[in-house]
């Protein structure tokens, strides 16, 4: 595609007509000294300095300038900048300084970007790493030991077989949860959408908590009794997941003999929230905003005492945004943390089935 001209001729008459004022009353000045009478020929001097000028100017700016533009948008298009290369070339200065700036300043954009992205990648990879490689590592150092003799007492035998199955059962938990963020984050993971009573949910998560709470003498329980159905349209077994994820978390960071309670309010019209709160220990204002990142933990000690693959809250985020609704957390270090999110609320409770 040939490219595209745009002349601009500002500057050759700007120019031209100071140049030509200029002449016009150097020559006036000149009849006036000289006592002249030749007044009629101050217009003819006039326009023919202009008409010499515009067109000297015109082509020099042509000639040289625009040949430096042409280089400029030349180099840019080996960017494949679409935003200035497809817009016709210019020669004026005060619209070619605007493109450019803004070409800089969208490039900018993107580089800050790629930067954070790259970081992101090398946090990514790095975490991966090291939760793979934690329990790959116990497998590895029970099984050798178990080849270097150990295999012939049977009580030991068994103890670190049994060690090395568990470990073996947290790389299947996290492949799974790193295969299911995945198909998340590419959309290949569908929505099903339906009717169902969410109180009804939150129970079933509770029975299914319920030893895992209990081993901390963590009690599990709604903000008050709810008697009647709450109906909301979403997809029953993911908003489950959700569910389990948040109070497992809770469960894992709460004190012990302490509370986590779950509530269920009208926040507009069509949506409720669901509230999930605990009075753990808290997360301070500074990791909050990157909570929900893959791997992401606020103990930067390494410890992994508390198990998981690191990824429940990135999941929960995913499944909730997949929903078209929002994710929200509160937290304030020694008192507890409250995570939120939002449902829609079914179309028609009365005929609703659960």
């Amino acid at each position: 595609m040939a490219t595209q001209i745009k002349k601009s001729y500002k500057f050759a008459f700007r120019s031209s007509f100071i140049i030509s004022l200029i002449l016009t009353f150097a020559f006036a000045g000149f009849l006036w000294h000289k006592e002249l009478q030749d007044w009629f020929l101050i217009p003819v001097v006039a326009v023919v300095t202009f008409l010499l000028s515009f067109f000297i100017i015109q082509l020099r700016v042509e000639k040289f300038i625009y040949r430096r533009i042409k280089k400029i948008y030349d180099d840019v298009s080996l960017l494949e900048s679409s935003s200035l290369v497809s817009a016709p070339i210019t020669t004026d200065m005060k619209t070619l300084t605007q493109e450019i700036e803004k070409f800089a300043k969208d490039k900018k954009i993107e580089i800050d970007t790629l930067k954070i992205r790259e970081e992101y990648r090398k946090d990514f990879l790095g975490n991966v790493s090291h939760e793979l490689k934690t329990p790959l590592f116990t497998v590895q150092g029970y099984l050798e030991t178990l080849l270097d003799g150990a295999m012939d007492d049977k009580n030991i035998r068994k103890k670190y077989i049994s060690r090395a199955n568990k470990a073996v059962d947290r790389l299947i938990y996290i492949v799974k949860d790193l295969d299911l963020i995945t198909k998340l984050e590419a959309g290949e993971l569908n929505v099903d959408p339906e009717q169902f009573n969410i109180i009804e949910l939150i129970g079933n998560v509770f029975d299914l908590l319920e030893m895992k709470a209990a081993k901390k003498k963590i009690v599990l329980t709604f903000d008050m009794d709810y008697n009647e159905p709450v109906y909301v349209k979403a997809d029953r077994e993911k908003i489950q997941q959700v569910l389990t994820n948040l109070l497992v978390n809770s469960i894992k960071y709460g004190y012990e003999n302490g509370t986590t309670e779950v509530s269920v309010e009208n926040l507009i019209r069509n949506k409720v929230i669901v509230r999930v709160t605990d009075n753990g220990e808290g997360i301070p204002k500074a990791h909050i905003p990157r909570l929900f990142e893959r791997f992401y933990r606020v103990d930067k000690s390494g410890s992994r005492t508390e198990g998981g693959s690191g990824l429940g809250l990135a999941i929960v985020k995913h499944i909730v945004e997949a929903h078209n609704e929002k994710i929200y957390v509160e937290s304030s270090e020694g008192v507890g943390s409250e995570f939120s999110f939002t449902l829609e609320k079914a179309e028609d409770l009365e005929n609703a089935q659960s």
